[in-house]
Formats: C-alpha cells, sequence, structure tokens
C-alpha cells in the first residue's frame, strides 16, 4: 500500500464527506441556486417547500423606546376624596402695616383664594387575540402563548402612554393663513388625543377665537372635526391652534403655560388654557387680574436659540425668589448634550468620582462631583426624556428643539384613583368573532398644587 501524506489523507476524507448520500446541502443548509451558485437537485428551490426553511426563535426584541423616566421619577399618591384645592395668591392690601400709637386700625382686607378643580382622567390601552392565532403561535416558529405576549407589551404600552401624556405640548402649531387646519399645517397629530378641546387663538387679534370650540372625535384623531379656518390676512405669524382641555392627564406643559406668556409671537396663550378649570381671560370667575401665582416661563417667540446658563441660572431664580426650592431638571437629549458642552470648559480636575442621583423610580446619568456635572447642575438632578416636549416654531407645521423644565416636585404629584388593572374578556358571543379580548386602564391625574415654583425655557435650538 503506497504511503499516504497526512495532508492527503484528510483530503481524501474530506472529499467524502462531501460527496456522501445527504451531500453539501445538509450541512450548508442551502435549498436554492442563490446561495449555492447552482440549482439544487435533490430539494425545491423555494424556501416554502424546502425542509430547511427558517425557524425563528419565540423571542421578541423591541425596537422601540419604552423609557417612562419623567413618569418615574413624579411622586405617586392615593387620589383621596378630595376634587380639588384652593391656592393663596395674594396676602392682601394693606392689611399689615406700621402705625402710631392713636392711628386708625389698618384696613381689613382678605386674602386671594383661587379655587382648582382636578378630577381624575382614564387612559386605557386594548389588546387582543383571535383563537386561530393562539393556537397557530404555539407551533414551531412561532411567538409562544401570543396572548401573555400582548399583555406584556400593552403593559409596557399603556405607562408609555402616561409618560408621554405628561409631555403633550399646549400649542400644535401655527396655522398658515388662509389655509385652514390640516395635518400639514399642525406639528404633530399625534401629539393630539382623542376627547381634547381644541380652540384658535387669533393672531391678528391675540386672545380672540377663530371659530367654536371643538373636540377631537372619532376613531381616528383627525382635524376634520374642528370647524374653524384660519383667517385669511398679511401677518407673518398665523393663527394657533391650541388645547384648551385635554381628555387624558394634564401635561407638564400645561402647568408652566397658566402664565399668560406670549408663544410663538401669538399673545394671549393662557386665555384659553383652562388647565384644573383656571382660565385667565378678564371677567371669568377663575381670574384674580393674571393669575399672580403663575409659572415663569422664558420664550423667544418662536425663534430658537441656544440653551445657556443664564436661561437655566434665571429659572431657578425665579423659583426660588417665590418660595420653592427646583428638585428636578426635565429637559430632551439634544439639550443635554449643549448643557455638557456648555460646561465641559469648566471642568476642574480635582479627583474624579462618578455619582448618579435617583429621583423616584429613576437615575441619573452618571455624573462627576468636579466642575463638569452631567448628573446634576446647581446640585439638582438632571432627568433627560426621549419624549420632552417640543418648542413650537414660529413657521406653521414646524418645531423647535427640546423644552427644558426647572421643577419643584414638592408641588407635584400623580395622584392614582384607581391603579392599573387589567381586564380579560372571553365571551365570542358578544364580541360577535372569536377573539379574547384584554384591557389595561389606569384612573389617575397629574396634579399641582402650585404653578409658581415651576420654570420652562422654550423655544432652544434643537
Amino acid at each position: 500500500m503506497a504511503t499516504v501524506s497526512i495532508q492527503e489523507f484528510l483530503s481524501q476524507a474530506n472529499r467524502g464527506l462531501n460527496q456522501n448520500v445527504l451531500g453539501p446541502e445538509y450541512l450548508t443548509k442551502a435549498f436554492n441556486a442563490a446561495n449555492t451558485g447552482t440549482a439544487d437537485a435533490v430539494f425545491s428551490t423555494t424556501a416554502a417547500d424546502n425542509i430547511f426553511t427558517t425557524t425563528y426563535g419565540r423571542k421578541v426584541w423591541q425596537a422601540l423606546n419604552n423609557q417612562t423616566r419623567f413618569f418615574n421619577a413624579v411622586p405617586r399618591t392615593t387620589f383621596g376624596n378630595q376634587v380639588g384645592w384652593r391656592v393663596r395668591t395674594d396676602r392682601g392690601t394693606q392689611r399689615s402695616r406700621p402705625m402710631t400709637e392713636l392711628a386708625s386700625l389698618p384696613d381689613i382686607d382678605v386674602s386671594n383664594i383661587e379655587t382648582v378643580s382636578s378630577l381624575p382622567k382614564i387612559v386605557t390601552t386594548m389588546l387582543g387575540a383571535s383563537v386561530k392565532a393562539m393556537y397557530t403561535a404555539q407551533l414551531e416558529g412561532g411567538v409562544g402563548d401570543v396572548l401573555a405576549l400582548e399583555n406584556e407589551n400593552a403593559q409596557i404600552d399603556h405607562i408609555k402612554e402616561l409618560n408621554q401624556e405628561l409631555f403633550l405640548p399646549t400649542a400644535h402649531g401655527n396655522l398658515a393663513v388662509g389655509s385652514g387646519v390640516t395635518d400639514a399645517n399642525v406639528r404633530d397629530g399625534s401629539l393630539l388625543r382623542i376627547g381634547d378641546t381644541l380652540i384658535i387663538n387669533d393672531a391678528g387679534t391675540p386672545g380672540t377665537t377663530e371659530g367654536a370650540i371643538s373636540a377631537i372625535s372619532g376613531n381616528d384623531i383627525t382635524f376634520a372635526t374642528i370647524g374653524a379656518t384660519p383667517a385669511v390676512g398679511t401677518t407673518t405669524v398665523a393663527d394657533l391652534l391650541l388645547v384648551m382641555s385635554r381628555a387624558g392627564l394634564t401635561s407638564i406643559d400645561d402647568i408652566v403655560n397658566v402664565s399668560a406668556d406670549t408663544t410663538n409671537g401669538v399673545a394671549g396663550l393662557a386665555t384659553f388654557n383652562d388647565v384644573y378649570d383656571i382660565d385667565e381671560s378678564s371677567g371669568t370667575p377663575r381670574d384674580d387680574g393674571g393669575f399672580a401665582a403663575a409659572a415663569s416661563v422664558q420664550g423667544n417667540s418662536g425663534v430658537g436659540r441656544d440653551l445657556s446658563l443664564n436661561l437655566l441660572d434665571t429659572a431657578i431664580q425665579k423659583i426660588r425668589t417665590k418660595g420653592g426650592e427646583p428638585k428636578l431638571i426635565v429637559m430632551g437629549h439634544d439639550q443635554y448634550f449643549k448643557l455638557e458642552r456648555l460646561l465641559i470648559s469648566q471642568q476642574r480636575y480635582m479627583g474624579q468620582e462618578e455619582y448618579q442621583v435617583g429621583i423616584g423610580n429613576e437615575k441619573t446619568f452618571p455624573g462627576t462631583k468636579t466642575g463638569l456635572v452631567l448628573a446634576t447642575y446647581a446640585g439638582i438632578p438632571i432627568m433627560p426624556d426621549a419624549d420632552a416636549t417640543l418648542g413650537q416654531a414660529a413657521s406653521a407645521g414646524s418645531a423647535l428643539g427640546s423644552n427644558v423644565y426647572v421643577l419643584d416636585t414638592d408641588f407635584l404629584e400623580i395622584a392614582i384613583a384607581q391603579p392599573t388593572q387589567y381586564i380579560e374578556n372571553r365571551d365570542y358571543f358578544a364580541a360577535d368573532a372569536l377573539v379574547v379580548r384584554g384591557m389595561l386602564y389606569t384612573m389617575a391625574e397629574f396634579r399641582a398644587y402650585r404653578f409658581d415654583v415651576h420654570a420652562k425655557i422654550t423655544d432652544l435650538s434643537a
């Protein structure tokens, strides 16, 4: 027998392996000419008929941002048996003053008390699966228990909805002059909710309305139900679409916009923003000459500008001047990195130690205890949230960068009337279909007991 080298022996062994009855396709799982370079003579050339059709695992990975940082950071409490409260906004005139020995007594004046109405809101999330889907999902390549999967996803979506509602903007866009209310003129229809009450503020005469108050209705959020058209005019800034009241949770933008500021060059914003039934328009029962206990808003009439430390310091100063103490700064990731660049030149390398600050169920990004503080600013935790409200640009239907909110969370809470509950229905006759339906619902409201100890910086560049 001739001598065979190791290389030749291995080469012959490999040839035998590739020429066995199973063929190379058994190892490569190739099934068509596209994968092998030649037509497959053993199996069908279509994936559907081949025994090596791809089989998927049951794990479903999320490709969505499901972070709910602001919702997790805000304190939560039981709603209680009260449906409102009172806010004292004025000490009274000349009720306290120095007086001489025999002078007349000071005039009697009473405090100004604003009544606040706050009822819980209901937020629901629906899910369902047909009986066929529930069966086939258990087969090879299926996702497993499809109803449990949808239940898990619905829970994530439900909390995400609550977080997004907390950031819904009060102003939804400057409408193009004379063009009517259309998707193209409103910044983002997904920022409206069915049941929201809307109004159009006249740019030509700020504080007056274009058409009647209307509510979003129907199965789809549509602007056709508003029933008002911006007036034709020559103004450079067109009419403004505003939310008067919400079907869902009150947003932080509603709370800080109680002040009669000018948004996007259109004044009279707060005239129509009736958060907690507080209306600033003159002559109404809720008016006290401008609602003295209003939040601080730093805007720029819809023109973008960069975030500065002066803007941030002013917001903190306004809150402290009114007796509050900021405990949380909320912003989008765009402003977070701008703040980082602002502070990086001030860093002092006297020893570094990374640390994080906990707020509610969340933690800040890691920061240092030296000059550059990513986790806090002036000792106040910074919480970036992907859902943070965007500023509204002066041009129709466009947005700016995210707003910055400086908040005293001692006076903010999510009041829970009924914790999130899951209800399942398997009545095929009631559904008139072979489906299993599920629903998650929460009854709650975002409440602010004081408005003056919060601040917003808006009209910032992205």
